[in-house]
């Protein structure tokens, strides 16, 4: 092999060795594919995690009396391993989910603490235009956000795949809101009854303050924004809980709790809001 290419230029030499380099290179592709879901983000657009989690992480031997009496009315918490939603997750691709809902419009809310403006767009003019990484300068009323308001009519099928946690607080129902959004991406700081949020493709930072601890921010000014002009001058005592889920972990958080989240790549979620 190697007399051969000696006697090969270039050129001819690149022909010959491109089989074996996709070779190696293409199982690498694929398992980044199987991963993401196709939902790939270039690693330079990806933002980095927090330095240190501060939200407890739970696995599947929590039970629901330890989940009532430690975490549903007093603090957030990170559950792993307590469903399989792999079923559904299949059904998240990228692939999968153009071919189904393509053309079908879906309704865009504004990344405004305070701002109700909603825009319907076609999913895939939505996927091909307004997935690019966030941009710092941009306001929340200018950020078109997929998450949430969707047709039940048309996605209901979809959402029967999900599995949704087991605990819930007595007297509540569950209401699922569906999203997908881009890099640095997010929903600034507000609050609203108890819920749960899973990833399923991506990851997703919080930040969390208890209902007495209102944080400082402008309504207007995006997670991302926040978090490069406001977050690095906080003293320890005025930071939030934070932590970044993962795909299969669960983020509960108790009512009214202040949250913030940004997408740290291009990110499928669910939540599961409790009322």
């Amino acid at each position: 092999m190697c007399r051969i290419l000696e006697q090969m230029g270039p050129r001819d030499q690149h022909f010959l060795l491109f089989p074996f380099l996709m070779l190696f290179l293409l199982p690498g592709y694929l398992a980044l594919l199987d991963t993401d879901g196709g939902w790939l983000t270039s690693s330079h657009s990806a933002l980095l995690e927090e330095d240190s989690c501060t939200i407890e992480r739970r696995d599947a031997t929590l039970t629901y009396s330890q989940f009532i009496e430690q975490y549903a009315f007093s603090r957030p918490v990170i559950l792993q391993g307590i469903t399989d939603n792999s079923e559904f997750q299949a059904q998240c691709t990228k692939d999968k989910l153009l071919t189904r809902f393509g053309d079908r419009p879906v309704r865009l809310s504004t990344a405004n603490t305070y701002s109700y403006r909603k825009v319907d767009l076609p999913f895939q003019e939505y996927v091909d235009q307004l997935l690019e990484p966030q941009d710092q300068t941009s306001l929340g009323s200018e950020t078109l956000y997929f998450f949430g308001d969707n047709n039940f009519t048309e996605w209901g099928p979809l959402f029967q795949k999900y599995t949704p946690p087991p605990f819930r607080i007595p007297g509540t129902t569950g209401a699922y809101s569906f999203g997908i959004a881009g890099p640095g991406s997010g929903v600034p700081f507000h609050w609203h009854g108890p819920g749960y949020s899973e990833v399923i493709f991506g990851r997703k930072r919080w930040f969390l303050y208890p209902p007495e601890k209102m944080p400082e921010f402008h309504p207007n000014r995006t997670t991302l924004s926040w978090l490069l002009d406001t977050y690095p001058f906080l003293l320890s005592w005025e930071k939030p809980l934070e932590c970044t889920i993962h795909p299969g972990e669960v983020l509960y958080f108790p009512d009214r709790w202040w949250h913030a989240t940004l997408n740290l790549d291009t990110s499928v979620f669910i939540s599961t809001f409790l009322g």
